[in-house]
């Protein structure tokens, strides 16, 4: 039976990946920011099959409560199978290069907070000598784009931590799977112009996550065209990618 802790565990990336392990019996410590969400998101996940699923509201910006929610998920659950970070926000790049408090905020809603939390649930994991850490950044953090670039810094800094960090904890024997999504039909997206056909759904990016996590990938595009994507993007000579309107 799979111990999986989830932070931002009513985005709509997390709460699919969470019913396919509900299937399986697992039992949950759910965090999230929102009390009435999670409470049905756990309802949802005791239905389908789940174990137990213990609730734990937080603010993931505020660091100094992440060392009780630990805590409290160790009390529930004495160990981490899976831990997926997935919390995050998908900023107004307008606002952030207007406003340096705000691009700040925003680098700390996907940024600093997934750092913070990968260092304290780092250490538990070393300790335990097993386990995964899994990780959503994006398709954003792999070259600076015009359209998104604080969001795209955020993701960046995710995913190099990230990959250091697995090089650390490949030693204890945990593995640290990067995600990386493309576009994804959520509420975070909702009104944006996407072109379809690159669209995708919480259950398909769901769906290879688990696959990924058992498989224990590294680094996970999802869906896994964008790794061509953003090959043919990351080798765009500076002088012309600067001229694009990406």
């Amino acid at each position: 039976m799979k111990k999986v802790l989830i932070i931002g565990a009513t985005s709509a990336i997390a709460a699919a990946c969470a019913r396919l392990w509900a299937e399986q019996g697992a039992e949950f410590f759910l965090v999230g920011r929102n009390r009435e969400k999670l409470e049905q998101t756990a309802a949802d996940l005791t239905a389908r099959g789940a174990k137990a699923v213990t609730r734990h509201c937080m603010d993931a910006t505020d660091f100094a409560v992440h060392p009780a929610m630990l805590d409290s998920c160790l009390s529930a659950m004495q160990q981490i199978d899976i831990a997926l970070i997935a919390h995050g926000t998908l900023p107004d790049q307008k606002a952030c290069e207007q406003d340096a408090g705000v691009a700040l905020q925003e680098f700390a809603n996907n940024g600093t907070s997934v750092i913070a939390l990968l260092t304290l649930l780092a250490n538990q994991f070393e300790i335990q000598r097993c386990g995964t850490l899994a990780v959503i950044s994006s398709v954003a953090g792999d070259r600076g784009r015009p359209s998104n670039y604080l969001y795209g810094t955020a993701k960046a800094a995710v995913s190099t931590f990230c990959e250091g960090l697995r090089a650390r904890l490949f030693k204890a024997g945990v593995h640290v799977i990067t995600i990386k999504p493309g576009f994804v039909d959520t509420p975070m997206t909702q009104g944006l112009p996407l072109p379809a056909a690159l669209l995708a759904t919480p259950e398909q990016v769901a769906r290879r996550i688990v696959k990924g996590i058992e498989r224990k990938t590294d680094t996970l595009y999802t869906p896994g065209f964008w790794a061509l994507i953003m090959l043919i993007i990351r080798s765009i000579p500076q002088p012309v990618f600067k001229r694009l309107n990406l």
